[in-house]
């Protein structure tokens, strides 16, 4: 089986997230897609963030759109700081064939995460681009180029309309008022709801 993995802290999942979640089983011609909230990434604190119960039920909600998507709880289950290859080597033992997808900041920095060449190793990475500037374009180049040659890695581009904005600017989208362009109604009204970010 193909099976995509989709992980991020998703906080909130936004239309950004579920066009480039289609694209990805489109293009890679999934044959599921597991979308895997973290429990607490390795690089960044979540101040006044929502909590993993609420990230995850704003999945569930965002994602139904999604042709074959399921989310799952694998890495709050796990606890502590989610870590891609640990994930990757319990799927792993499926004996399915594994495709990670990556924004552009992680396709950038991927050979500073926490065991990469193991993540090399278990998956394709599949990334989407988040911004048009063609300068990050030749940056992505070079890297992808040089995961291929030093760690052999099989690296594939995913095509789709960019989105360009970051949950953080959705998230003061939140406090002004103006986040319906950039999450589903059910989504915007479970965060509305919930009372979160404020």
């Amino acid at each position: 089986m193909r099976l995509g993995i989709y992980g991020g802290t998703f906080s909130p999942p936004h239309k950004g997230h579920t066009e480039a979640a289609k694209a990805f089983c489109r293009q890679m011609k999934l044959d599921k897609l597991l979308i895997i909230p973290t429990n607490l990434p390795p690089h960044k604190e979540l101040l006044g963030e929502a909590s993993p119960e609420d990230r995850l039920n704003m999945c569930r909600i965002a994602f139904s759109s999604v042709e074959n998507a399921e989310i799952s709880d694998m890495e709050i289950r796990r606890g502590g700081r989610s870590y891609t290859y640990l994930t990757l080597e319990e799927l792993a033992k499926s004996g399915d064939d594994l495709y990670l997808l990556c924004g552009t900041d992680m396709i950038l920095t991927f050979d500073m995460w926490r065991n990469f060449q193991r993540i090399f190793d278990l998956a394709t990475i599949c990334y989407v681009r988040r911004e048009c500037d063609t300068d990050v374009g030749e940056q992505i180049a070079y890297k992808v180029s040089e995961y291929r040659e030093k760690y052999s890695a099989r690296v594939e581009k995913i095509e789709h309309d960019v989105v360009e904005i970051s949950s953080t600017e959705i998230r003061s989208a939140i406090l002004s008022g103006t986040a319906t362009e950039f999450l589903d109604a059910s989504t915007l009204r479970y965060v509305e709801d919930g009372g979160l970010y404020k």
